[in-house]
């Protein structure tokens, strides 16, 4: 158990401008569960990518010793080659191939040159059961939801001889139920042998599953605890991670809740392939000036739907209901005409929608209001630079100018990136989608410290998150969705985890 099977040491990794990795030093023992934390930008995902070939091995300084036999991959084959396989944080998949093709691609289940298709659907269906999901192998993997899409990636890991599974916010996107199977899931893996890296913001869930932590902090290795030792507490990690205790994870706030800003009335949202099935079923809900009001649910329970549907027809078919703001009805049939009306949705899935990963900080924060920029028919360069210089300031992002590609940044401060966009279009309601998924507890402050800023400033805010805690820190109302339905109506006051759950799970009568 104590044997090591990876050790790296002395890894030094640069960027141009940007020394990402600073003589690293990572101990990991077969068979066990080892966590790698570290606030966003720290070097927790590179590291990884140095191991696993993304970064070839004449592209740093330091070795790589796996079974205790030196390494010098090249590429992520090489490293497969020798059983270790990673998952990335960002999903790899194609999105109009099959569940079974996704799982196989690269790895074909092929007879004399041609693909055996039952065979792949019959192990595809296998792989899906192992982990607990239960969608037909032939199902194009656009039609599932990003939560299905991190199992699939699990699946297809599984479908190779792995013997060191690194998993990179393996349940940022998934729920409270999804995210527990999954962490039971890396035990089970854990008792048949295969060691697992896990990278996670999320401690509560290190602390369950990790044998052992190692803390990164600004591209250097600051300690490895061992919860052998009584050493793996909440506090010792975020200590550790940011350089200071944070004294409590969620700001202060005294609501001033004004009137209402926004009222959504009986709104049903179809399915856009699937026509027959109601994704949002005479949902109602308002939010007031001030206030910061949460949307709880399940997988599949119809919150980023509905947000979607109300911002602009984003999603869906066959959308009814109403939209009022300040009482007025209004019209949110396009993107540009929600935002006319002073609504943001900033999505969860930042890379498909919410940001244009191969332009700079700058044309990002700006493309949402670049209206505000333009004089005589041009837009300002200057006042766009000023205007996004501001915006890393104010939301700590990690980039060495404004003209830094997006794409090349961390998914911590890609997130931010979206949400400076969207403040800047200076919005009176903004809708949030879980807007700290991937963040470290340190950037989740900095986040939890901007809404509360917002509600402060009257803005109405309404926030979606898996997280539950997340929801009763920061919220001063709670709604419940259950397939479709709004189930429950809930006072912060009032609200508890069971609360909410027993609404989440409720059926509408």
């Amino acid at each position: 158990m104590n044997t090591p099977i990876l050790q790296m040491r002395g890894i030094t990794k640069t960027f141009p401008g940007v020394k990402a990795l600073q003589d690293v030093t990572l101990q990991v023992n077969r068979g066990e569960v080892h966590a790698i934390c570290g606030e966003n930008g720290a070097g927790k995902s590179t590291l990884m990518k140095v191991l696993s070939g993304v970064y070839p091995h004449s592209s740093f300084d330091g070795q790589i010793l796996f079974e205790t036999e030196p390494c010098e991959f090249s590429s992520i084959s090489d490293s497969e080659k020798r059983g270790i396989v990673i998952i990335h944080q960002e999903l790899a998949l194609s999105p109009y191939l099959s569940i079974a093709e996704n799982i196989y691609l690269g790895n074909e289940q092929a007879h004399r040159g041609w693909v055996d298709w039952r065979k792949t659907n019959l192990e595809a269906a296998k792989l899906l059961a192992r982990v607990g999901l239960s969608e037909n192998p032939v199902t194009p993997v656009q039609q599932i939801s990003v939560g299905k899409q991190q199992l699939v990636e699990i699946a297809k890991a599984l479908s190779k001889e792995v013997k060191l599974l690194i998993l990179d916010e393996p349940t940022a996107a998934l729920n409270d139920e999804d995210s527990g199977h999954l962490l039971d899931l890396i035990l089970h893996l854990k008792g048949q042998g295969v060691t697992c890296i896990i990278i996670s913001h999320k401690l509560n869930e290190i602390r369950k599953i990790a044998d052992a932590v190692t803390i990164i902090r600004d591209g250097k290795t600051i300690e490895t605890l061992r919860l052998g030792d009584g050493e793996i507490t909440q506090e010792r990690i975020i200590r550790g991670m940011v350089g200071r205790d944070l004294e409590s994870l969620y700001p202060d706030r005294d609501p001033q809740i004004g009137e209402e800003v926004l009222r959504i009335e009986d709104w049903s949202v179809r399915h856009p392939q699937d026509h027959s099935r109601m994704v949002v079923n005479n949902a109602s809900l308002n939010v007031r000036k001030g206030e910061v009001v949460g949307l709880a649910g399940l997988m599949g329970a119809g919150r980023t739907e509905l947000a979607m549907s109300v911002f602009g027809r984003s999603y869906g078919t066959a959308t009814s209901g109403k939209v009022f703001k300040h009482g007025t009805e209004i019209n949110t049939g396009t993107v540009s005409a929600a935002i006319k009306h002073g609504i943001a949705y900033a999505t969860e899935d930042r890379k498909l929608y919410g940001l244009n990963l191969i332009e700079d900080i700058k044309r990002n924060v700006s493309m949402a209001a670049l209206r505000k920029l333009v004089k005589g028919g041009w837009v300002d360069k200057n006042q766009e630079t000023l205007v996004a210089n501001s915006y890393r300031k104010d939301m700590n992002i990690k980039a060495p100018s404004v003209a830094a590609i997006t794409g090349k940044l961390s998914g911590g401060n890609q997130q931010k990136v979206v949400l400076s966009k969207w403040m800047f279009s200076d919005p009176d309601v903004l809708i949030l989608d879980e807007p700290t998924r991937g963040i470290d507890v340190g950037a989740k402050f900095e986040i939890y410290t901007i809404i509360a800023k917002l509600a402060a400033e009257g803005k109405a805010v309404i926030v979606i998150s898996s997280e539950l805690p997340e929801l009763l820190g920061i919220c001063d109302r709670i709604y419940t969705l259950s397939a479709g339905h709004v189930t429950g109506e809930v006072p912060i006051a009032e609200a508890s985890q069971e609360t909410l759950m027993h609404y989440m799970t409720k059926e509408k009568e």
